[in-house]
């Protein structure tokens, strides 16, 4: 699989890494067996970027990749995030917080020095706070941490971040729902040297193109629960989007699917060939759904005129409900 560098990290990742959200909670039950299977098939598609995070089913996710990593995969970069084991509030992030999560991690991914750690989507005012950006600093003196980056929810958490000399990384929404970030982030990371990991890739399923007006969902998945953000925000469920009009949309970018390929792979597609993507983070809660994300990579580059049509499927039914929230 292509790789690419992921910015001032300077390790090479694949274009199609595997978000494990999915692993951990909020998504309906995943066996453990199934877990340790999608991960392992992930890798040998030649994934070689693994995103987790420490409250991903109470650190559940974490233990699970670390057990994988246990046998040996000195190729792999993990990135896991910290900063949600507490309420959001800015005076909770501090160094003795930091060092106390991240050790955390350390431990359950069964590693002495995390290759990256992001704050998980903090509050607002964490992202101009010296003292953070200094406490994540002296982990990485401390060797806690090789090299730390952000979690966003909106474009101008990540462009103060971008703005930090010492922030290896962005993670944020990017999918064919939420084309915003192309106007200002993704040219902004590309000139700090900044890698952009693209989450919520598949607008939490929509545009896998598997659902339609009858589809439910389990009461413990968030697709259920926080379609009106009461979890958290409302963006990480459907990208922030009506349900239907989201459907109406798949069906819209359905025919311009190249022949041979998924609904969902031509989604990620789209994500791959936008410049200063690093890596795309779906997630998967089986192996044939692992191998299938990873093979997105084997595609041609989109055309120009489909391309178009991505565009004007947005501007017509996406853009006028999300305007420039994110």
């Amino acid at each position: 699989m292509e790789q690419r560098t992921l910015g001032r990290t300077q390790r090479p990742v694949s274009v199609v890494g595997l978000g494990t959200w999915q692993l951990g909670a909020d998504w309906g039950e995943v066996r453990e067996e199934d877990a340790l299977a999608v991960l392992e098939a992930a890798y040998d598609a030649g994934v070689r970027f693994f995103d987790t995070a420490d409250v991903y089913g109470d650190g559940r996710s974490e233990e699970l990749v670390g057990r994988f990593l246990a046998n040996g995969r000195p190729d792999v970069l993990v990135a896991t995030k910290a900063g949600r084991r507490l309420p959001q509030q800015p005076e909770n992030y501090t160094l003795d917080n930091l060092r106390a999560w991240t050790d955390r991690s350390r431990e359950k991914l069964g590693v002495d020095t995390l290759d990256l750690v992001q704050l998980h989507c903090p509050p607002t005012a964490v992202f101009t706070d010296d003292a953070v950006y200094a406490a994540l600093d002296t982990l990485v003196d401390e060797k806690r941490v090789a090299h730390y980056g952000f979690s966003v929810e909106t474009r101008a958490e990540a462009l103060a971040a971008i703005a930090r000399p010492h922030v290896a990384s962005i993670q944020i929404i990017l999918n064919m729902f939420r084309t915003n970030p192309l106007l200002d982030v993704l040219p902004a990371a590309r000139e700090a040297g900044v890698g952009i990991i693209a989450r919520v890739p598949l607008a939490s399923g929509l545009l896998s193109g598997r659902y339609d007006a009858d589809t439910r969902f389990p009461a413990d998945d968030h697709r259920t629960y926080n379609r009106d953000g009461s979890a958290f925000d409302v963006g990480e469920t459907f990208s922030g989007i009506d349900f239907h009009a989201g459907l109406e949309a798949v069906a819209r970018l359905r025919p311009h699917v190249p022949a041979g390929a998924t609904m969902a792979q031509f989604a990620l597609r789209w994500i791959i060939d936008q410049p200063g993507v690093t890596t795309v983070i779906p997630g998967a809660r089986n192996p044939e759904q692992a191998r299938a994300n990873a093979a997105a990579a084997d595609l041609e580059p989109l055309d120009d005129e489909t391309r178009s049509v991505v565009q004007h499927v947005y501007d017509e039914l996406i853009a006028p409900q999300i305007g420039d929230r994110w």
